[in-house]
C-alpha cells in the first residue's frame, strides 16, 4: 500500500487552512454587499411649494399677503432641514414649479404624482397650511411614493398664533418629530 498523508489533499478533505480562507472569504462577501447597501444613494425627493386654504375673515377681506409669504419661508425651510438631514436626495422643482402652482396639489387627481415623476423622483412632498382665524392654523404635511402613489407619513400639527415664528417652530417641530422620527410612516 503506498502511504499518500505527504502528497496534496483531496479537494472535498477540509484542512484548518482552508476553514479559516473560506470563512474570511464569506466575511469579505458579506461586507461588499452590506457595505454597498449603505453606500447606496437616498431617495430622490420633490417637495412641493405648500399650499394655503385660508377661510379666515381677515384673509376674506385684506388677503393672505403675509401667510403666502411664509408659506414659501416654511417650504424653503423643509427642504433644506431634510436636504441637510442626508436622508433625502432633493430634486430641484422649477421646471415644474408653474405647473404646481396652477394646479389644488391636493385634489389634482394625482397631478402632483406626475409632476414628482416628470422630475424623475422617488419620493415626493406635498402639503398645506388651512387658516380658520390668526388662532386656528394647522399645517399638514404629505410624503407619498411616487411610482405607487402610496401614502408613507401625514404629519399634522396646529399652531396658535400667526407669526413667522409660529409657522417656523411648527415646521420645525414636523420635520423633527415626524419626518425624520426613526420608524415613523412605516408599517409594522
Amino acid at each position: 500500500m503506498t502511504d499518500l498523508s505527504g502528497h496534496a489533499t483531496p479537494h472535498f478533505v477540509r484542512t484548518r487552512i482552508g476553514i479559516t480562507i473560506m470563512r474570511a472569504l464569506i466575511c469579505f462577501a458579506a461586507l461588499l454587499v452590506t457595505g454597498s447597501a449603505a453606500l447606496a444613494d437616498p431617495p430622490k425627493l420633490v417637495v412641493f411649494d405648500l399650499e394655503l386654504i385660508d377661510t379666515s375673515l381677515p384673509g376674506e377681506f385684506y388677503g393672505s399677503k403675509p401667510e403666502e409669504a411664509r408659506l414659501l419661508r416654511i417650504s424653503e425651510q423643509l427642504r433644506k432641514e431634510l436636504a441637510e438631514s442626508g436622508r433625502f436626495q432633493l430634486l430641484d422643482i422649477a421646471p415644474v414649479r408653474n405647473a404646481a402652482s396652477h394646479a389644488n396639489l391636493q385634489a389634482c387627481g394625482g397631478c402632483d404624482l406626475k409632476l414628482a415623476g416628470e422630475l424623475g423622483a422617488e419620493l415626493e412632498i406635498t402639503g398645506m397650511v388651512q387658516k380658520v382665524s390668526n388662532l386656528i392654523i394647522n399645517l399638514n404635511i404629505y410624503l407619498r411614493d411616487v411610482k405607487t402613489g402610496t401614502m408613507i407619513a401625514a404629519a399634522s400639527a396646529d399652531m396658535r398664533g400667526n407669526t413667522d415664528e409660529s409657522w417656523s417652530r411648527t415646521m420645525s417641530y414636523l420635520i423633527r418629530n415626524r419626518l425624520l422620527a426613526p420608524n415613523y410612516g412605516k408599517r409594522e
